[in-house]
């Protein structure tokens, strides 16, 4: 997940770590083609570290996580990448009753894109949340409009983050608020060789229109990074990034339960499959150039099973995000220029 020149790792990244002598620049990917073996790529990216499919599966809306940053929608027909935010055919209009202490739109020079979460709605009128980083830590919110041939993306407000929160991924509630992961607090470099070792260094937060920014009860992790929620808002699904582990925590109970397993590997984000199972993507290694990992988990047992690993290429590797679209797996990264496809 890359912010600055230096390819290096995300939570590095998103804490902005002071680390003095920088390592030299990773050299240039090569030129970005269709497909390498049985690979495909989806070009034109810039750091695509999450990824969310539009319902009916015919968009995947990307985040920008170095650069200008920004929003892409990716036609699936295609690949064919749209610039939804910021574009010419931006517009913007603050919901100032549910965001009432949003001082207002992003800077768009400067609006790197993190975690992503889309709540649907049947009338093709569905949220997105994004988490941004640049001139703000915040969570923006965005209308994303799907009855047109070409979707078109509408900033209606935002939650800026209070200090130190380090935001990572998002997940939005029936209410209308969100709950968001504290992955590195900023300003904390001194700690950020404790979050390697698996020390809790974060926590979730809830929002909420009326009371803000609250912690969330016995969620206090190693480096708190994709999350995801039942369909009925009682249990949290957690990846912990420092601890190489997952966790489920149940929500809204005077003493929260919470079971743990260790998946060996730098756990990212998290998705909902098809079968009601969870996608659960990630690195092992160390750095850019480390393999991708995906596996499958049972939100009832809490058994796991790989589903894809994949040693760096040229052009791709760090996976952060698996998402299944069609008959295919789409994985971003925190790095590079392209979404690599997998056979499911």
């Amino acid at each position: 997940m890359q912010r600055s020149t230096p390819i290096i790792l995300t939570a590095l990244v998103v804490a902005g770590v002071n680390l003095g002598a920088q390592a030299p620049p990773a050299p240039a990917p090569p030129p970005c083609v269709a497909s390498a073996g049985e690979v495909q790529f989806v070009c034109g990216q810039s750091a695509p570290e999450d990824l969310v499919v539009v319902p009916g599966g015919q968009w995947v809306v990307a985040g920008s996580f170095s650069g200008t940053g920004g929003i892409n929608l990716i036609r699936v027909s295609d690949r064919t990448t749209v610039r939804g935010y910021p574009a010419a055919s931006t517009k913007e209009a603050l919901d100032a009753k549910t965001y009432k202490a949003c001082p207002g739109a992003p800077e768009k020079t400067k609006f790197t894109t993190h975690g992503l979460s889309l709540r649907e709605a049947r009338n093709g009128l569905h949220t997105l949340y994004v988490v941004g980083h640049g001139a703000r830590e915040s969570i923006e919110v965005f209308t994303l409009d799907t009855r047109s041939q070409t979707p078109t993306l509408t900033w209606i407000g935002c939650a800026v983050a209070p200090d130190p929160i380090g935001l990572n991924s998002v997940r939005w509630l029936d209410d209308g608020g969100f709950i968001a992961t504290n992955f590195n607090p900023r300003g904390a470099g001194a700690g950020f060789g404790g979050l390697q070792k698996g020390e809790r260094n974060g926590e979730l937060w809830e929002w909420h229109t009326a009371s803000g920014w609250q912690k969330v009860p016995g969620s206090e992790s190693s480096g708190a990074n994709g999350i995801e929620i039942s369909p009925d808002g009682r249990t949290l699904y957690v990846a912990a990034w420092g601890s190489q582990s997952f966790f489920r925590l149940s929500r809204g109970e005077k003493e929260p339960k919470r079971d743990e397993i260790q998946l060996g590997f730098r756990v990212d984000n998290v998705r909902w499959a098809s079968d009601g199972s969870l996608l659960a993507s990630g690195q092992a290694g160390q750095g850019a150039q480390s393999e991708t990992v995906v596996v499958r988990i049972d939100p009832k047992t809490m058994k796991s099973g790989e589903v894809l690993r994949k040693a760096a290429i040229p052009g791709f590797s760090a996976g952060t995000v698996a998402v299944e679209v069609g008959k295919s797996l789409w994985v971003g990264s925190f790095t590079g220029d392209r979404i690599a496809i997998y056979p499911r």
